[in-house]
């Protein structure tokens, strides 16, 4: 690393790793030098696509490229832990995408593995990052609309999806809650904090995943969280947040919004909006500046995603799928794991 430029690796090819490298690339201090597949022809066309000198057939070596000072974790989440895991143990900083990890037995053992060895570590929670939603984190944490009553949020896909698909089989984690719900949870928590309980029901697949699940979330202060997430509706991916003051509404979109809206008791409603400078609303761009940030500062986690915060998101998830009945294969009734991970 230098005081320009900040070294990337891309562990994984598929379609969200893609997103990421087309937006990093676009950043004048970003360098993308390797990537990594457990297939190395996947690994090779990927490199030919963005123009990376290094394609590695696995994630070892990867890890152990010293010329790498942040790899971002792009597999599907129940490898998380493992990939993760192997590039902290050889020194790197990580960014693993969301959800963090299956559950929150793996995420304390990331988080332990990163401060054991003095890494950077922090979950690709790209909507904390967002500009539009720190300007409305910081409208609620000013008092903007008094005292926080409600978060409401929803996160619904049409589908249909067949069974073999990746968000139907228990093998990968699947279901609504850990791929959709994870965002509606965030968003509550980073105006609320951890809930002090927690009731929620949701329809399961024949697989044994969540068709859909709906979420009350409550805390010591009154205030309550009614959030969603499906795979076999499409929503308006909307959320609102009332106060004993006003209300914030995001239309649509709510995790890369574009606009929202503040209603303050007795004034007109304000409408604020991107900043074109910004990009597009979908880029990822954001947390990958975050990171390069952190990184360069000599941090270990960053404030926008602190490692405190990503455990507790864990923590309800695991507790709401305790409520529906949802467990993976390899984990006890308690969201452990019964079996020690191994590294790919």
């Amino acid at each position: 690393m230098t005081a320009d430029t900040v070294r990337w690796g891309i562990l994984a090819t598929g379609g969200i790793a893609a997103a990421f490298t087309a937006d990093l690339i676009d950043l004048p201090d970003a360098e993308v030098v390797a990537v990594a597949s457990r297939s190395e022809a996947s690994a090779k066309t990927f490199a030919e696509r963005f123009g990376i000198p290094r394609a590695y057939g696995d994630w070892n070596t990867l890890a152990r490229d010293e010329d790498i000072d942040v790899v971002y974790v792009a597999t599907p989440h129940t490898a998380h832990r493992t990939a993760a895991g192997l590039c902290l143990a050889a020194g790197r900083n990580v960014l693993c995408e969301k959800p963090f990890t299956l559950n929150v037995r793996e995420a304390a053992e990331l988080v332990a593995l990163a401060r054991e060895h003095g890494r950077f570590l922090m979950e690709a929670m790209w909507m904390y990052c967002n500009p539009v939603v720190r300007r409305l984190k910081s409208l609620v944490d000013d008092g903007a609309i008094g005292e926080v009553r409600t978060v409401q949020a929803d996160f619904g896909l049409a589908g249909p999806f067949p069974p073999s698909h990746r968000l139907r089989n228990p093998e990968l984690g699947g279901g609504a809650l850990l791929d959709l719900g994870v965002y509606p949870v965030s968003f509550a928590q980073l105006l609320l904090g951890e809930p002090s309980d927690i009731a929620a029901r949701a329809v399961l697949s024949d697989e044994g995943v969540d068709l859909q699940t709906g979420a009350l979330l409550s805390w010591e202060s009154g205030a309550l969280g009614s959030l969603h997430c499906s795979i076999v509706g499409g929503t308006a991916t909307s959320a609102s947040v009332t106060g004993s003051q006003g209300r914030i509404d995001i239309p649509h979109g709510f995790f890369f919004p574009d606009r929202f809206v503040l209603h303050r008791d007795g004034r007109d409603p304000e409408e604020f909006t991107a900043d074109p400078a910004d990009g597009p609303r979908n880029s990822l761009r954001h947390e990958a500046a975050e990171v390069m940030r952190a990184v360069r500062a000599g941090e270990t986690e960053s404030p926008l995603v602190p490692l405190d915060g990503t455990l507790a998101v864990m923590r309800t998830l695991d507790a709401i799928r305790d409520r529906v009945g949802v467990r993976y294969p390899g984990e006890t009734p308690d969201g452990d794991l019964t079996a020690e991970l191994t590294p790919a």
